[in-house]
């Protein structure tokens, strides 16, 4: 089918890109369930625009006051230390999978890169802390970038953020594919980096989950299939 350009126009005059990236998101976690082994699921999780209900931080949360004791009913916390700004990840678009061996465990992820997530510097920064934090808890991640309208490579300051010497992946559209892997006994970072472009066919990818496990993911054939069940148009 080769990749089309969801994010300028034609095709984004015609259909929203956040459909599209909710879509793929389930599309993406229905093939893995039909393929991981008893004791693991796929779920999507899609937010856009992500808020924090500021009222949830000012009102006070009513309990049962009979189960306090006059202490506890009259206590309100000092004024902070210190109020700085911290920018949240506005957008969130990714397939999550868990074991259940030990209740749900996250081992897992694929990350759809927003237009939101590359924007500014803070919310880049945002994405890739939590792309840092699965790394470094051994979760298995894949990031999917097919952003025709932001020039920024989170691969790239993914690497920076990770202090790790490489060399730069030169490219707009891409996908990456991380393990945490032991080698005589150290953990290292093995990755795998295909870069594409409009029209091309999307890659296969391994997804390396959490204690060994490992899965093919055909970004091409659920790529395809979204767009037909999305009646994405040709243009």
């Amino acid at each position: 089918m080769g990749l089309r350009d969801h994010f300028r126009p034609p095709l984004s005059s015609r259909r929203h890109w956040h459909s599209f990236h909710n879509a793929w998101s389930t599309y993406l976690a229905d093939d893995l369930n039909q393929f991981l082994p008893e004791g693991y699921f796929a779920e999507p999780n899609a937010q856009f625009g992500i808020e924090i209900d500021v009222a949830a931080f000012s009102e006070r949360i009513p309990v049962n006051s009979k189960q306090q004791t006059a202490e506890q009913v009259e206590w309100t916390p000092k004024s902070p230390t210190a109020t700085l700004p911290i920018q949240i990840t506005t957008d969130v678009v990714e397939v999550q999978i868990f074991s259940t061996q030990a209740g749900p465990t996250l081992v897992g992820a694929i990350e759809l890169i927003s237009p939101s997530n590359k924007d500014r510097p803070a919310q880049r920064s945002a994405f890739t802390s939590k792309c840092q934090t699965y790394l470094q808890q051994g979760i298995g991640l894949i990031i999917v970038d097919i952003v025709t309208t932001m020039n920024a490579n989170l691969h790239n300051e993914l690497m920076n953020r990770l202090n790790l010497s490489i060399d730069q992946l030169d490219a707009g559209l891409y996908a990456v594919a991380y393990q945490i892997a032991q080698k005589n006994r150290t953990p290292h970072l093995d990755l795998w980096q295909e870069a594409f472009g409009l029209g091309d066919s999307l890659p296969i990818l391994p997804l390396f989950l959490k204690g060994g496990l490992y899965l093919p993911i055909n970004l091409e054939k659920t790529y395809h299939y979204t767009c037909t069940r999305q009646r994405i148009p040709e243009v």
